[in-house]
């Protein structure tokens, strides 16, 4: 895949979405070497697929033939262009503060206009044109994830359920914090304290109870309205952290019923218990 287009068009968002779903990505490359990189994904090597994003600045004569050469090689190429009409750009420019590749003494203006009609070739032969004037970069993701995810939608972001010890400090780093200190604790259960919220007996200690069926019933419907709003909005990292005195009963018997929750509605959820063994 081959990322082009405008300046300041997307280029390197589209780069990182990519990269996201699995690819190889190479930002800002110079046109000269996509024949030589493209040998990544070669027959035989271990990269499937492979995104250049490929800007123009000073290189902007050797694009086209550079896309020709790699055609011509028989390798399987796909163009992706982006664009963006020229007060889209501008604003976009002068809110960061950058300068467009091909500006110098001419209006920013007048150097879109001028990248626009030098790439008006490459755009005639892309295999996909996205304008993303009206797009934000969560409306940008979503629409390349339709187009090239290969996985389901809910895959595309890492959910991690971890359990922790509120005497031993709240964990950084985390979206979403649970407190589970309301639920009976089985560390007050002689024959309970020495063991964890892995074992059976804990665990049926914990799940078992009234307070503990409702509050999953009402989390359960909580996180299927949350998770699948997040994968929308382009997150692709989250944490749920559940909370209990120590981190070994109550928020180790929840993180695991909860991740077989989401495991069932297909985020395959990572489980880590930190203060288990404290």
């Amino acid at each position: 895949m081959v990322i082009t287009g405008l300046s300041g068009a997307g280029r390197s968002q589209a780069g990182d979405v990519l990269e996201d779903l699995g690819w190889f990505v190479i930002d800002n490359l110079p046109p000269a070497l996509i024949p030589k990189v493209a040998e990544l994904a070669s027959p035989g090597t271990e990269i499937e697929r492979v995104a250049l994003v490929v800007g123009t600045g000073p290189y902007y004569a050797e694009v086209r033939p550079a896309l020709d050469k790699l055609r011509a090689s028989g390798a399987r190429v796909r163009i992706l262009f982006l664009e963006a009409a020229t007060d889209t750009l501008v604003r976009r420019y002068e809110s960061t503060r950058r300068r467009h590749p091909l500006a110098s003494e001419e209006r920013l203006a007048v150097a879109i206009e001028s990248e626009r009609e030098i790439l008006e070739p490459v755009k005639a032969d892309a295999d996909i044109v996205i304008d993303t004037s009206s797009l934000n970069v969560h409306q940008l993701r979503s629409r390349l994830v339709d187009l090239f995810a290969t996985q389901r939608p809910e895959r595309l972001m890492q959910t991690t359920i971890m359990s922790f010890g509120y005497k031993h400090g709240l964990p950084r780093d985390v979206d979403v914090v649970l407190d589970c200190r309301f639920l009976p604790n089985p560390h007050w259960v002689e024959e309970l304290r020495p063991l964890t919220g892995l074992d059976p007996a804990v665990r049926d200690y914990v799940l078992e109870n009234e307070l503990t069926t409702g509050f999953l019933e009402r989390l359960d419907h909580l996180l299927s309205l949350l998770l699948p709003a997040y994968v929308r909005e382009g997150k692709s990292y989250l944490t749920i952290a559940m909370g209990c005195t120590g981190g070994r009963h109550r928020s180790v018997a929840i993180a695991e019923e909860v991740a077989r929750s989401l495991d069932q509605l297909g985020y395959e959820p990572r489980v880590t218990h930190r203060d288990i063994r404290n």
